[in-house]
């Protein structure tokens, strides 16, 4: 895991070997030389996991070490890379500690494999379309998936610079299975295509990571799509956020974590006031929660106050 630790993932990889990943994944060696069906078979296996919904943090950082042991440093440059991914979409470390991991990794003597592919991630990483995907495409081969990380890079570059490209917008919904853990994947999609599904890909993206550096503007892509304005984008809330708030109140007999929906509620029409407006509606059947309802109307103004009035008729 030479390559993972230099790419600044130490803080990450520790807290993997101590909390969700604990694998049994290993690679045969025979007298130095690697069998390659196992090395494929290993992978196999990481890539079914991801296509079942799994993405844990640290295990990508296996991963990584597997491909370094097998000799392909490009792949595990990409793996190294998909792990700190995930972990700053997940808000777990920030943009520029990535960034710094990545020229670190450039300024060892690591080999050209690892110099070329950390180049190529590096331009990805900066959003430098056009060169990223004219070196990422040279450095791997033919054992790459149609769904695997590289390739989710590759049709990133394909959108960013030509958002009609219908070819790789469809290749690119194909391989969602993988990638319903990974808040990039949703954000880069909601930003590449447009109507209900870019707002599709906003709310998933909200969902897997509801405090993470990709979702406030998420909420503005939705905020547009349901035709608000895209500063209202900051009090929009998705279904499923909206529901685990009100079952942490319901739970707990708390009315007050409801206040944070009152922004929400106080929206011109949308679907996700609306939603939230009828689940708080039902809400007054329970006598504490209809008392503080009625309480919060007498003190609230403008729409707040209608909407509030509402919910208390039940």
């Amino acid at each position: 895991m030479l390559i993972f630790t230099a790419c600044g993932g130490r803080n990450s990889q520790e807290k993997a070997e101590s909390a969700e990943l604990k694998t049994a994944i290993t690679l045969k060696q025979n007298e130095g030389e690697i069998d390659i069906s196992l090395y494929l078979k290993s992978l196999d296996e990481f890539a079914e996991l991801e296509r079942a919904g799994t993405w844990l943090q640290g295990m990508a950082v296996t991963e990584s070490g597997i491909r370094e042991n097998a000799g392909d440093y490009a792949g595990a440059v990409a793996a190294a890379y998909k792990e700190m991914a995930l972990a700053y979409g997940r808000g777990i470390v920030e943009k520029k500690d990535i960034e710094q991991g990545l020229i670190n990794l450039l300024k060892i003597d690591s080999g050209k494999d690892v110099i070329t592919s950390a180049n190529a991630v590096l331009a990805f990483f900066r959003e430098n379309w056009t060169e990223a995907s004219a070196d990422l495409a040279l450095l791997f081969d033919e054992y790459e998936e149609p769904d695997s990380f590289v390739n989710w890079m590759l049709l990133v570059c394909a959108l960013e610079k030509n958002r009609e490209d219908r070819r790789s917008g469809a290749a690119y919904k194909a391989i969602r299975a993988r990638y319903t853990q990974f808040p990039e994947y949703w954000y880069r999609g909601a930003k590449a295509f447009s109507g209900s599904i870019a707002a599709e890909y906003a709310e998933n993206c909200i969902n897997s990571s509801t405090q993470g550096p990709f979702a406030d503007e998420c909420r503005e892509i939705l905020a547009v799509h349901t035709g608000l304005k895209t500063e209202d984008g900051l009090f929009l809330k998705t279904k499923r956020e909206i529901e685990l708030i009100i079952s942490q109140s319901v739970n707990t007999a708390n009315p007050a974590l409801l206040d944070s929906l009152f922004p929400l509620i106080s929206l011109p029409d949308n679907p996700y006031t609306v939603y939230a407006t009828g689940a708080l509606r039902v809400l007054t059947q329970v006598p504490v929660f209809r008392d503080y309802f009625n309480t919060q109307v007498s003190a609230s103004s403008g729409r707040l106050a209608e909407r509030l009035s509402y919910i208390c008729r039940g």
